[in-house]
């Protein structure tokens, strides 16, 4: 019927024509699964085809029109059909969407039908929390997805994962997904969603001015193994901060100047009656009773007068006389050169306003945790899972200490730790009242929003007639997401593409990950705030920007007429997003000059501390550490990819999985 059909087409095509008659489909596979992408194409004389990979590079070998390969990762993939006469035409880009599925291994006579290798599990969640219901189907073509609620369809609900934010009595219930392709329907097992109310509701009567929060999170160290978990910690931290009122400004990656710089910021939006939240996730070290957090920058070995002091932080944040001081700190305190001469900090009148939360007690290690695409720390998992809680700052933290204590990963490793000045029942849910305070109000919306604020959206046209549009999205403060989607093709364009750059080039940070898993999830997370957009560009590190960020759009498409392969390119500034509007590089040029050691701001009446004597390695036994992940194979301490054992005061990293599997292999 096929070669009918083609033979009809071909007699009345003129010889100059290339018609695709079958594109390839996409398809969803075990990894080492064999897939076969066919192409099928009509037109003068002998047709050459040559198949593409998403980056548009060519696949070498792959001429036919059936590429046959085994899959081991997810990619895209096209192919362009040649004549004789320098005529081309390219398919429909299909995706080969690649899942390691373990154990399961497919029927011999499997035919392509949907395949559910992952069921939504049932689960009982907290009031205001999130919940995740995950399906995963193999299906040749790629299956359908459609979530259903009490047997009713949700509408938009059509991809693998199903994210409810904000849970509440409404989202309970019996959920299931309908998988289907061409060949067969199928139906995962129903999972039961169920919302935990608060057992005992804080009567809220105190309030704040207003709520201000920074969070730092570092995890691509110069000097030391670089993290993974501060990325989701930050992220999952701000949005429930958000959800609370707070005004959030979240960074990543910074060096010991950019953090100083962005604290000194921290503090121009605190007055009295504010409720003030600092946070960082990265490595860490104690010494003599002092905490210091590591920039990314900060050269071996440990040294103060390279890390920042958190009880300087402390002590600035009191002086502002805000009405409730929240410090978390979430990094290793393990003890290291006791004998440098602390810092020394003037001790302030009691102010009773001041909690701090530690993920470890003194001496010990915090731990951070792998599990498949996600990746945080135990201490922020539990600290998420109660900060939306109506009740005293202080029961939250006892909440999370709760929680940590009864973690079988980390029993006799692991302990928080709790301190507080509180004389009274604040609570991070309090109300914001500002009747009094409009004046410090308007200065600090203005400071505030110049670090949120994103470019607007805007629409490219080209010589054409294809339009682009520009979306921008910020998942940290200094992260900007820009997504290209095209509108309109014209009349002269066929199969438009489009690729994204910008000037000056800024790095990606996520790409210094070398595990895949985390690195999909990363990408599902970043994807997640707009529909199938056709090109993306990361812009991380945009304190570093000076100079406006201009994004040039590249543009490429067959021209009908001519049947060439055309490119063009339209270059537009976005000035300075987000951050950058805050000119950090100023503030930390200005650090530089000063020439002070531990010092992360300077107010009018602080004088600077003296300078600390050299300092002096201590034996082994007292290397310090930082945040580490648990190795479940070894139930010891494993150094990561690329770790040197020969240098001194770098920490060590494993992973939790090889944790589990040892302590079922020690049970057995």
């Amino acid at each position: 019927m096929l070669f009918t059909w083609v033979m009809m087409i071909t007699s009345n095509l003129l010889f100059s024509e290339i018609v695709i008659v079958q594109h390839p489909v996409s398809v969803s596979v075990p990894r080492n699964y064999t897939v076969t992408l066919s192409v099928r194409a009509v037109g003068s004389g002998t047709l050459r085809y040559q198949w593409f990979q998403s980056d548009q590079t060519e696949v070498q070998g792959a001429t036919e029109p059936d590429f046959v390969f085994s899959a081991q990762n997810t990619q895209l993939y096209v192919c362009r059909v040649n004549d004789q006469h320098n005529n081309c035409i390219f398919s429909e880009w299909v995706k080969v969407k690649v899942y390691d599925a373990g154990t399961v291994s497919l029927l011999e006579a499997w035919r392509g039908e949907p395949y559910i290798v992952v069921n939504p599990l049932s689960q009982a969640v907290q009031l205001g929390q999130s919940v995740q219901l995950r399906c995963t189907a193999f299906g040749i073509p790629a299956p359908h997805y459609q979530w259903y609620q009490n047997g009713n369809p949700l509408q938009g609900k059509t991809k693998e994962i199903l994210q409810i934010e904000n849970a509440n009595k409404d989202h309970e219930g019996a959920y299931l997904c309908a998988v289907s392709n061409v060949l067969e329907e199928k139906w995962t097992e129903a999972a039961e969603v169920s919302i935990v109310l608060p057992d005992k509701p804080t009567i809220k009567c105190l309030t704040a001015t207003d709520k201000v929060a920074l969070l730092i999170g570092n995890l691509n160290y110069s000097h030391f193994p670089n993290l993974m978990a501060p990325v989701m910690d930050v992220h999952e931290l701000a949005s429930r901060l958000q959800q609370l009122d707070f005004r959030v400004v979240s960074l990543l990656d910074l060096t010991k100047a950019e953090m100083l710089a962005a604290i000194s910021k921290f503090l121009q939006l605190l007055n009295r009656g504010v409720y003030a939240l600092f946070y960082y996730a990265g490595h860490g070290y104690e010494c003599s009773g002092r905490n210091y957090l590591v920039p990314i920058d900060a050269p071996q070995p440990y040294l103060p007068q390279n890390c920042v002091n958190v009880q300087r932080v402390m002590h600035s944040m009191q002086e502002k006389r805000t009405a409730l001081n929240v410090v978390l700190l979430d990094t290793c305190r393990k003890w290291y050169n006791q004998h440098y001469a602390p810092s020394q900090i003037r001790s302030l009148a009691p102010l009773g306003n001041t909690v701090y939360g530690y993920a470890t007690c003194e001496d010990a290690e915090a731990f951070e945790v792998q599990d498949g695409e996600r990746s945080s720390s135990i201490f922020t998992k539990y600290l998420n899972r109660h900060i939306l809680w109506p009740e005293k700052v202080t029961r939250v933290l006892e909440r999370v200490s709760e929680d940590l204590g009864r973690d079988p990963l980390v029993a006799g490793k692991q302990v928080m730790e709790i301190k507080h000045t509180l004389k009274d029942s604040r609570a991070l849910t309090d109300p914001i009242r500002t009747t009094g305070h409009t004046g410090e109000l308007h200065l600090r919306n203005v400071c505030w929003t110049r670090a949120n604020e994103l470019p607007q959206r805007r629409l490219l046209t080209f010589s054409c007639g294809a339009e682009v549009e520009l979306s921008f999205s910020a998942m940290f403060s200094n992260v900007v997401i820009v997504f290209a989607t095209v509108r309109t093709m014209g009349p002269q364009a066929l199969d438009c593409r489009v690729s994204l750059r910008s000037t000056p080039v800024l790095k990606d940070i996520f790409s210094n990950s070398t595990r895949e898993d985390w690195a999909h999830g990363m990408a599902s997370l970043l994807l997640g705030t707009v529909d199938d957009p056709d090109c993306t560009l990361r812009l991380c590190g945009l304190q570093k920007l000076q100079d406006p960020l201009v994004i040039t759009v590249d543009l490429h498409y067959t021209d009908a007429g001519r049947k060439l392969r055309m490119s063009e390119a339209r270059k537009e500034s976005i000035g300075k997003p987000l951050v950058a509007r805050w000119e950090l590089h100023k503030m930390t040029r200005a650090e530089g000059a000063a020439g002070q050691e531990d010092v992360p701001f300077r107010s009018v009446d602080q004088k600077s501390p003296p300078k600390h004597p050299s300092c002096q390695l201590l034996d082994e036994a007292r290397r310090p550490s930082t945040r580490k992940a648990l190795n479940t194979r070894q139930c010891t301490a494993k150094a990561p990819s690329g770790y040197v054992a020969s240098r001194r005061n770098e920490p060590e990293e494993v992973d939790e999985d090889d944790f589990l599997q040892c302590m079922q292999q020690n049970s057995s």
